[in-house]
């Protein structure tokens, strides 16, 4: 975690504390006045005082709605891309990452159904599949639902390289696991390029992106937006991938409060251009394994839909 995330954190881990150490106090404080027989409320409904149980109150509310409600509100965000590398085909990619199972359905079955009425040529998962082991047969039937027109591919996350290294985290399923792999996917007489590195291999992205031929449209899949800046230049046009989770837990304006990446809030959710690439940085589907209380709060789970389309008036 980085110096500024910890900072972050700790700041609004006080302010919440202090808000209810001093909601505790009121009460206490009228507790001990009425049992001492006093008259009046103790200050209970000063100003000051009602602005802090609203503050409580408010609290509690955003808890109930982070636990039970945006942890399932799925949104799917469309993204519509064009391009001179094709001439007459256009190519719908669904990402979907991070989707952190555990063994029984929460989210899986909706997902699985909302994938396919998006109709997609490709699907492609960018790490991080379940939080148990025996959370792997939902999984394994979820993914394995997928339908896609041309090819379903995936890279392993963190959590798979840390937790789950030698399962087979993605047998029976169709999807094609990129190691360090560039695939060519073809529509219609014209081909895009896509290569992955597995979590083990960040270190080795020249190697992987070289074998992409340059004159076609390059997709790089992997688990987290830390490669950006390295491959600036390179002949990457799409940098796909997941991990921040939007933050899981992020404040209206200022965003994610912890993101586990190299650069932080820098690239935390969404769409970004960097130098001639398009990176995005998907929230994923679940809930991180480690924290202890399972919850999302304005970073609600995500579906992406990528249309590749030619870029009218102009030839490759």
């Amino acid at each position: 975690m980085l110096i500024r995330e910890f900072a972050s954190l700790s700041l609004l881990l006080c302010l919440v504390l202090a808000v209810y150490i001093k909601e505790a106090a009121l009460l206490l404080r009228l507790v001990f006045h009425k049992i001492g027989r006093r008259p009046g409320l103790s200050g209970f409904f000063t100003k000051p005082a009602i602005a802090v149980h609203l503050l409580s109150i408010a609290g509690i509310v955003c808890l109930l709605y982070a636990i039970f409600i945006e942890p399932e509100w799925i949104e799917i965000n469309k993204v519509e891309i064009t391009t001179a590398k094709l001439s007459k085909t256009s190519i719908r990619i669904v990402q979907i990452a991070d989707t952190h199972c555990y063994p029984k359905d929460r989210i899986e079955a909706k997902v699985a159904a909302l994938v396919n009425s998006l109709k997609p040529d490709l699907i492609v998962f960018t790490g991080d599949t379940v939080n148990t082991p025996d959370a792997l047969p939902l999984f394994r039937k979820t993914l394995g639902s997928l339908k896609a027109g041309t090819g379903k591919l995936a890279v392993t996350g963190n959590y798979d390289y840390w937790f789950l290294r030698g399962r087979d985290l993605f047998g029976g399923t169709g999807f094609q696991v990129l190691k360090k792999d560039s695939v060519k996917l073809a529509k219609n007489g014209e081909s895009i390029y896509i290569t992955g590195l597995d979590f083990g291999n960040g270190n080795k992205w020249r190697e992987a992106i070289s074998k992409v031929p340059r004159g076609y449209y390059s997709i790089f899949l992997y688990h987290k937006p830390d490669l950006i800046e390295d491959i600036r230049g390179s002949n990457v046009d799409l940098y796909l991938c997941g991990h921040t989770h939007g933050g899981q837990i992020a404040l209206p304006v200022y965003g994610a409060v912890i993101t586990f990446a190299r650069y932080g809030k820098r690239y935390e959710a969404g769409e970004y251009k960097v130098g001639d690439t398009i990176l995005y940085v998907n929230r994923g589907l679940g809930l991180e394994g480690k924290a202890p209380i399972k919850a999302r709060f304005f970073a609600r789970p995500e579906i992406t839909v990528f249309d590749i389309k030619p870029e009218i008036g102009r030839r490759p």
